[in-house]
């Protein structure tokens, strides 16, 4: 039976309504809180999992997740890394279901980087794992500084896509759920206008 992650969402109470400000400095009427949905380790396993087995897929055809959740190596994949703090635990689910290292790329003065003694060796094979890609901006980032390190970012996958696109990067990208939400530039937000109080849950604009 295959995963029904828009009944998780609203099982789990993580999808929101209200005026929120986006981590990509978009606005919303709608916030989707995958920390909430990841609370449980059993929800993140599921996940994980069903994203693992995308990412087989696309790797190897013929390769499909056991019964217990865990596949054998990826073909031509040697390591997730995610950017925290949101892909963190998304990103390790997946790296667990795969059997590879799992790193977190993270902000230092603002700028995204490697810390804690993680690294990318030259020409290690790499995919980017997302909780929901809206914009792309953390993502992006991330594939830069996988690049400095001599990395080689193979592909991308996200539990949600916001994107409004199929693809929105230049790699194979898989995601579990196509959610369209609206989203507005500060300047065009109509709950602005109407001085709706803001609010930003778990994004870098939190205070």
């Amino acid at each position: 039976m295959s995963l029904d992650v828009r009944a998780l969402l609203e099982e789990t109470g993580a999808l929101l309504t209200g005026h929120f400000r986006l981590s990509s400095g978009l606005h919303s009427p709608n916030y989707v809180q995958c920390a909430r949905l990841l609370e449980h380790p059993r929800n993140a396993k599921a996940l994980g999992a069903a994203l693992a087995e995308r990412l087989l897929n696309v790797g190897r055809a013929s390769a499909r997740l056991p019964r217990g959740g865990r596949a054998e190596a990826h073909p031509t994949l040697n390591k997730i890394v995610s950017p925290a703090l949101g892909g963190v635990i998304i990103g390790y689910a997946v790296a667990q279901a795969l059997d590879v290292p799992f790193v977190f790329t993270e902000r230092k003065d603002g700028a995204m980087t490697l810390r804690r003694g993680f690294g990318i060796r030259e020409g290690e094979r790499v995919v980017i794992v997302e909780d929901v890609v809206t914009t792309g901006k953390s993502t992006r980032e991330t594939v830069d500084v996988i690049a400095r390190q001599g990395g080689d970012v193979t592909g991308f996958a996200s539990i949600l896509n916001r994107s409004g696109k199929a693809n929105p990067f230049d790699k194979p990208y898989e995601a579990l759920l196509d959610l369209e939400l609206a989203t507005y530039p500060e300047d065009a937000c109509p709950q602005c206008s109407q001085e709706v109080p803001l609010d930003a849950p778990g994004s870098r604009y939190s205070r």
